[in-house]
């Protein structure tokens, strides 16, 4: 059995824009891991004049990259409806232009994916992932 995940991606009105569906390791040492490594990659602009893969414009490009960086082969990532909330997810990982959220498991007294585990900005994210700096 995986640990399901969802990752929302919001655009600059704070609209979800995807709804990205993790079937396995969707808990923070696996999926919050890599994406916190994915957005440390990244820096968000308003027009480019060079094409690079370190630059994301705007966060309808970001969620575009992230789909193609973590869609590899058949199965495990799976794009549903952005009005799809309950996907028996274990943990959900919000990505704002600004901020991460992260909601995982609550407690035995308040079961369901409700408690925040994080909140912060991206790099504040790669901290709490473990995720070593660029050198």
């Amino acid at each position: 059995m995986g640990t399901r995940a969802l990752t929302f991606v919001y655009n600059e009105h704070n609209e979800v824009i995807l709804n990205l569906y993790s079937q396995y390791d969707g808990y923070i040492e696996g999926h919050g891991r890599e994406l916190a490594e994915f957005l440390a990659g990244k820096t968000l602009v308003n027009g480019f004049g060079k094409e690079s893969t370190s630059l994301a414009n705007g966060m309808g490009c970001l969620a575009a990259s992230l789909v193609a960086h973590f869609k590899e082969t058949v199965g495990g990532f799976y794009i549903h409806s952005v009005t799809s909330t309950d996907c028996g997810q274990d943990y959900e990982y919000h990505v704002y232009k600004d901020r991460v959220k992260v909601l995982g498991p609550g407690s035995i007294f308040n079961p369901g994916v409700n408690a925040t585990l994080f909140e912060g900005s991206w790099a504040e994210f790669a901290k709490f992932c473990k995720v070593e700096a660029a050198a």
